[in-house]
């Protein structure tokens, strides 16, 4: 019954995380061609493509343990936004623009990180661990609070020439790349954070309304057979 049950909540998983990373795929496929990118916001569409669409797809495809103890879940929460806040501080910035090979190892941690993170959050939500809910909305917060910073900053925090690994010419940072990288930031936290984890409730309420109400269908056959 134990195995059933977790089985059951693995099928219930896919379909939130698939939504989470849908919808931020759809959202920007939509407003990149109206959207004017310098060095700042490209990489910001690169950092959520990575985080959010792929890291999330790949989890999926990894073998999941039973369960995830809620000191590895804020182990792994606590490490993403650690790589994260640190690749937007000023000195990674300029190293990441001037050289392809350190953009790239650095996406490559920030990947990895974004991974662990969704596989720990997959692996709560299979178990049916609440804790997952605090992950997603304390690591959504927080993300939240670094594109604040870069919308509401008085100036242009890092003064990028461009950016060594583009998909199309930037030019040089600015204060409205900057406002535009913070902006993409903070709609992506809604978009992703907390549209699975309002999937994911939805089915935790879900399940304790059926576990309830077991217990009377169970009475209701045994007085049906007796009669």
């Amino acid at each position: 019954m134990r195995n059933l049950q977790i089985s059951d909540g693995a099928q219930d998983v896919t379909p939130a995380v698939l939504v989470g990373a849908g919808v931020l795929a759809l959202a920007g496929l939509a407003s990149v061609p109206f959207l004017s990118l310098g060095p700042l916001s490209l990489q910001m569409l690169q950092h959520l493509a990575v985080m959010n669409i792929f890291s999330p797809i790949i989890s999926l495809a990894l073998p999941q343990p039973r369960s995830t103890r809620r000191g590895s879940l804020l182990t792994a929460a606590t490490v993403q936004m650690v790589v994260l806040g640190a690749w937007h501080t000023p000195t990674l910035q300029q190293l990441a623009a001037a050289s392809v090979l350190a953009q790239i190892g650095l996406m490559a941690l920030l990947t990895s990180g974004a991974v662990w993170f969704w596989h720990a959050i997959i692996g709560a939500a299979r178990s049916g661990g609440w804790s997952v809910l605090w992950a997603l909305l304390l690591t959504g917060k927080l993300a939240c609070l670094l594109g604040a910073l870069l919308i509401f900053a008085p100036r242009d925090l890092y003064s990028l020439p461009g950016l060594a690994l583009a998909l199309c010419t930037t030019g040089p940072s600015s204060l409205d790349d900057q406002q535009l990288a913070g902006l993409l930031m903070v709609t992506a936290c809604p978009m992703s954070y907390l549209v699975v984890g309002v999937a994911l409730a939805a089915r935790m309420v879900n399940r304790l309304d059926g576990t309830r109400t077991r217990p009377d269908v169970s009475a209701r056959d045994v007085s049906a057979r007796a009669g």
